[in-house]
């Protein structure tokens, strides 16, 4: 297995793609998914577009679907709902498809829907992650973060440095694609007593604070929370595995 990180999808290649992709978006994305997945939804549609989300949306019923709009980390008017994983309770998501378009998390997903295997992971089912990748070994994997507008994120390098960390110590059979892989490795053991902390310094988390997301800080920064995986089963669709 060898295993590659890139921050942020604009920095992967283009004329090739990794025999299973992993999605990073710790704040808030990928966490919001395998809540949701975790909570019962029946499966989470991503959508880079928010017209298209609203307009592939309409051809369920309404009983059967739920809307979820961020950009800037705010609530898109007209959904019924943000990015907030707080929201994805069983009596809210339990049963329905959740719609969802984010400003990073789903162009990140985009990028890569046409690998042969597709999964998103958080800091809170990292295990879950490494755990897939270790029964399936693919022959190379692509650890790729969501970045914010297509710049560096800390926490989704910092949790890329948290699967690759566990990986290493799970498996003998991994190998090393890029330096990106050993910087995130070293960042990763930095912060990883205090994921709130680099949560509450990182931009985006700061970004976060403004908005009064205090608390989903503190549950996006738990790890190894849930055995939840999102996988896709077609093009944007993803379920539990």
């Amino acid at each position: 297995m060898k295993v590659f990180i890139y921050h942020t999808p604009e920095l992967t290649p283009s004329d090739h793609l990794p025999d299973c992709a992993v999605v990073i978006d710790v704040l808030r994305a990928t966490t919001t998914i395998a809540t949701a997945l975790n909570a019962g939804a029946d499966s989470v549609q991503a959508f880079s577009d928010l017209s298209t989300l609203m307009e592939i949306s309409e051809t369920w019923s309404p009983e059967k679907r739920l809307r979820a709009g961020e950009r800037g980390g705010a609530t898109v008017a007209g959904c019924d709902m943000g990015n907030s994983p707080l929201d994805c309770t069983p009596e809210h998501v339990g049963g329905k498809r959740l719609f969802i378009t984010t400003t990073n998390g789903t162009r990140a997903l985009q990028r890569v829907e046409d690998s042969a295997s597709v999964i998103t992971g958080a800091l809170i089912n990292r295990q879950a992650v490494v755990d897939y990748l270790t029964h399936k070994q693919p022959e190379t994997v692509w650890l790729v973060g969501s970045g914010w507008e297509g710049g560096y994120s800390l926490e989704d390098t910092t949790c890329a440095g948290a699967i690759a960390t566990a990986l290493k110590q799970q498996t003998e059979k991994i190998e090393i694609g890029n330096d990106e892989v050993i910087a995130a490795i070293a960042l990763y053991h930095y912060w990883q007593d205090n994921l709130l902390e680099m949560f509450n310094q990182s931009s985006h988390g700061q970004r976060l604070l403004r908005l009064n997301c205090h608390e989903d800080l503190k549950y996006c920064s738990q790890i190894d929370y849930t055995d939840a995986l999102p996988i896709q089963k077609e093009p944007s669709v993803l379920i539990r595995l």
